[in-house]
Parts: structure tokens; sequence; C-alpha cells
């Protein structure tokens, strides 16, 4: 049986401003896209055929891992990051920018894909919102990608959960490894922002429910076994990195780790299926992979190796996204994925908004649809601060504007003659009203900056410097902060990774996403800070370490009016309030 597209949806070019006028939200957007079967999508724009699909449905479909393997030999298309400013509550735009960026390449000829995180339900129940972009610029079917999607969280929470009951049960029947349950350092993980269960005592009821002990819960996205998925290149590597994972100490403080337990078989075979990537499409029919989802706060904030190296086979241009600001996003994904997966990123895009440079520049957000020149001067020290960051690359930067129907033509006048004095080109988009239409010029942008300006991406540190210089070189250079600091606990603990062989791993900087030092208030481009170091963890199977730094959590908690409130079903059985 055929499978017909759901209705049309307006044309993106015939858009004009009725998108800022008027605007319709993103789930009406959505819910009235002319949607193409993914078996199309997949033959006609990547030549992939049926057989090498595994059909969500008529609109989702997994790229089995045998075709990947396949592609092995084919030459790589040029890898595109979007990443920006620091955020506000004004917005920024990232993801959006990414689909309408990718959107865009396609209309003006070019093979385009784009790759993206899958949303966690914690920011959809809760304040942030999903991550399907946003206004046109959406990829779909947007309620699925935003909800359970194919299952892959949960598959993650699950293996993270089974080797926390694995550890208990050890225990239970023996112990055998002489586990010390005073330092059992595994968490159990659930894809919701729980405040309650951030720190939790199990094993309660008596001798049958086995020892009771402190533990506590992470959200799903902070788990290495997410950072493991999206770093891992196939099953094997998956497996091997599993079993590397560190759950403890023995009671004479030696290593435990899930290999130990013999977990890591069965850890990778709930994943079996979740390791192939997700194929969707755009609000205009072009293919986005969205695959994983680490957050770039507590984790290192970047899609799957698997999807990105699948898509630069099979595409001449990748527009990929690293979460958060360029501080935290783009750095691990310089310092972390590229180095571990061999990427070499052909340019950035700096995505930013003059509302948010504004607020930057000290407005308050109700005060942001008027003109205001000096705040604007003032908030781009942020957006300099960040392209600076980025230069250390050695990757060609672009600033793209995300456009809003408040910005005034002499703000617009002036943001670029900030850039144009720091040597780089900024251009306005408006994809959010357009689609990619809207991105065509930004489009052209990239394509001619790849042409003309070769990359010449080389990582922030060497593999060889030390741990403790590692994490103060981030801070000097990115954060512009004058020194990190730490109390003689964690400073040993560096020591100690050093002496167990290491030291040659990346560092996963755990901070705020808000500001360039550990303080969420501190807008714009603070210097002179201290970073201080609360906390390091070493996540192995990972293979980097977590240096926790200020006041960051790894289980969130829901605000004082969830978004989870507003959401329903309608009685055609449509969800409604979701965006």
């Amino acid at each position: 049986m055929s499978v017909q597209p759901r209705e049309t949806a307006e044309k993106p070019g015939k858009r004009s401003d009725d998108q800022h006028k008027n605007p319709k939200s993103d789930i009406e957007i959505s819910q009235a896209a002319h949607m193409r079967p993914i078996l199309d999508v997949a033959k006609d724009k990547l030549g992939i055929a049926p057989e090498d699909l595994i059909p969500y449905g008529h609109y989702k479909a997994k790229v089995s891992l045998d075709y990947i393997a396949s592609l092995s030999g084919r030459p790589d298309g040029r890898l595109i990051l979007v990443t920006a400013i620091t955020p506000t509550p004004a917005g920024e735009g990232k993801t959006t920018t990414t689909v309408g960026l990718g959107d865009a390449l396609n209309e003006i000829g070019k093979k385009a894909i784009i790759c993206i995180r899958e949303p966690s339900l914690g920011p959809c129940f809760g304040v942030k919102g999903g991550a399907a972009g946003g206004g046109f610029a959406q990829v779909v079917p947007m309620e699925d990608i935003n909800l359970h999607f194919t299952g892959d969280f949960h598959a993650i929470g699950a293996a993270n959960n089974l080797l926390a009951a694995l550890i208990d049960n050890h225990v239970y029947w023996g112990n055998k490894l002489d586990i010390d349950t005073r330092r059992v350092t595994w968490r159990r993980a659930v894809d919701m922002n729980d405040r309650a269960l951030r720190s939790i005592v199990s094993s309660l009821g008596g001798a049958a429910n086995g020892y009771p002990r402190e533990a506590g819960f992470d959200i799903t996205v902070a788990s290495e076994v997410m950072a493991i998925f999206c770093l891992a290149t196939d099953l094997a590597d998956l497996q091997r990195r599993l079993g590397q994972i560190q759950i403890g100490q023995t009671r004479d403080k030696k290593t435990v780790t899930a290999k130990d337990l013999s977990a890591a078989g069965s850890m990778a075979a709930l994943l079996k299926d979740a390791l192939a990537p997700n194929l969707v499409q755009t609000l205009e029919n072009n293919p986005a992979f969205i695959h994983g989802g680490p957050f770039a706060n507590i984790a290192h904030g970047c899609n799957s190796v698997i999807a990105t190296k699948a898509a630069l086979k099979l595409g001449d241009y990748v527009v990929t996204e690293a979460g958060f600001g360029a501080d935290l996003g783009a750095e691990k994904f310089f310092d972390i994925k590229c180095r571990k997966a061999g990427l070499t990123p052909d340019c950035v895009v700096l995505v930013a908004t003059i509302r948010a440079l504004k607020m930057h520049g000290g407005v308050a957000k109700d005060a942001l649809k008027t003109e205001n020149l000096d705040a604007l001067k003032k908030g781009f020290a942020n957006l300099k601060k960040h392209v600076e960051n980025l230069k250390r690359y050695g990757v060609p930067v672009i600033v793209s504007i995300n456009r809003f129907s408040t910005d005034t033509q002499a703000e617009v006048a002036l943001l670029d003659k900030l850039c144009a004095g720091l040597g780089v080109e900024c251009v306005l988009a408006d994809h959010w009203a357009q689609g990619g239409h809207g991105a065509a010029e930004l489009a052209k942008t990239v394509v001619r900056t790849i042409e003309e300006k070769p990359s010449g991406f080389h990582p922030l540190y060497p593999d060889d410097m030390t741990l403790w210089e590692k994490t103060r070189t981030i801070a000097r250079e990115i954060y512009g902060a004058s020194d990190i600091s730490a109390d003689k606990a964690v400073k040993d603990r560096f020591a100690e990774l050093e002496k167990e062989g290491f030291g040659k791993f990346p560092i996963c900087v755990a901070k705020t996403q808000y500001s360039f030092s550990t303080n969420p208030d501190a807008k714009g481009a603070p210097s002179g800070h201290v970073i201080p170091i609360r906390e390091v963890r070493l996540s192995a199977g990972a293979e980097f370490v977590v240096v926790v730094c200020g006041d960051i959590m790894t289980m969130p908690g829901l605000p004082k009016v969830p978004a989870a409130n507003s959401i329903e079903l309608a009685p055609d059985g449509r969800i409604a309030g979701l965006f």
C-alpha cells in the first residue's frame, strides 16, 4: 500500500514576513507538514535502498549498520559546525539555524545532510523545550522526535540501569569481587527532570532486598552510557567501551569495571538496535540524521560519531551542531569528538541574535524589542570572545544572525560593522520565517568560505599535556579565566588518574552554560575569574575525564510551572501544547 503524504504546507519561498507578523506555533507548522515516506526520501535524496533501512512507521527509519559499514571506501563531504553565543532567555536559535542552513544548501543545489541530537524528555516537559528546530526550519515528525522517537534513550537508560542492577545483585549473592558499597560510583538513570531522585537510599525493606546504601539518579543524557553510545564507531567498539566503565572500588581500593561484572555483553545487546542512526526529514523533505543526545553542560554535547561519519559518506555537505554556547559545545566537539573520531571540520557558523546580544549588554528581557545600540555594542563582547575562541582551532568562522522582527536596520548595520572589525562575515538569516529560502545567502557564504579558506583544524591542546594543564588551558584560553583552583583531594585525583594511565584523555568540563565563568549571572565576556574545580570523574568507557566546575547538577529539576502542564491530547488524537 502506498503511503500518502500529510497535507501540503505553504511553499517556503513564498512566506515573506507572514510568520513574523502572525506567527504559528512550531507544532502547528509541524502538523501541517507535507511529509514524504521516509523510504522515498532515503532513496531519492541519498540513494539508500529500502532493504538497507529499518522503518519505524512511515516517516522514521534507522539506517542499518551493515549498510553504513559498506560506505567506508567513499570520500568524505565537507563538515560544517553550527554553534552559538552564550545562551540567554532571549533565545539564539542554534538548531533552527542548523536545519535552515541544511535546507538552504539543498535549495542552492548542494547535496546536504543535517546531523543533530535527539531531544531529552527532561527539557521537553521542563522549561527549555524540544530540539527539533523552530518555525519553518524544523525536522519532522516533531512530536515523535521530541517524545519517544525510536526508543534510543529508553535503551540507553535500560543499559545504564542493567549495570546498576548487576552491581547490587553481585553484592547480594556473596560479593565475590569484594565491592565496597560505600565506594560504588555508578548511578541509575531516567530521562526526566526529577530532583527527588538526585540522592536516594536503595535496597530498603529487609534482608531479602539487599544491602541498603546511598545511591542516586542522573538524567539519561548525563549517563556515561550516553557518551559511549555517541562516541562508539561500531558494535565491537561499543562493547569494548562499555566494559571499561568503572563502577566503584573494592575494600582495598582496587577499581571494579563493568567487564569484571560480565555486564558489557548484555548492555551492548540492549543497545544493538539503537546504535543504528535515525533518519527523518526536514519540512522541506531533506534528509536529517538525529541520533544520540548528551548535554553539553555535563557531557560532550554532540550527536553520534556513527551518524556524522555516515552523513559525510552520503552527502557533499554535512551540517551538525554542538550544544549550548561555543565555549562548551564547540570546544568539546573539537577537543573530544573530532579528536577521537578523526574528523576535520571545514567551517564554523556562530549563531547569535540581536536580542540575545542586547541581553548580554544588560537589557532586561521585557525591554528587548526597543532599539538599543549601546547595549548591542556592549553585549557584542560575548560574540567577540566566541569568535576569538573558535579561531584558535584554525577553522574559518562565519557569524549568522537569526532574524527577529524587532531587529532594526541600525542594529543590523552596527552588528555587521562590529563583525567586520573582527575579520568575519556577518550574514542575516530568516529561516525561522522562510525556511531554507531565508538562509540562502548564509548557504552561499558557507560554500564560498569553504572553497576559498581551507581549514587548518587542530585541537586546543595536545594529548600528552597533563590533565591539570589541559583543564587550565581550557579555562584560560576559552573561558577567559586567570587560573583554576582545587582542593588537595581534587589535585590528588588528577595525579592518581595520570598514574593509572589516563593522562592522555581529553577533558570534558561540566559547567554552567550561561556564562564563561561559573557564575550563571555573569553575562557578556567576564575575564580574570578563577574556575573552581569541585570534582573529577573518570569516564573510562567514553575515554575522557569529566571536570565538574562550580554548581552544576547531573539531574535537573522541573520549574515551578513545567511545560508538561500545557500538553494535552486533542479529540482527534493529535498532541497540543507541545511548543
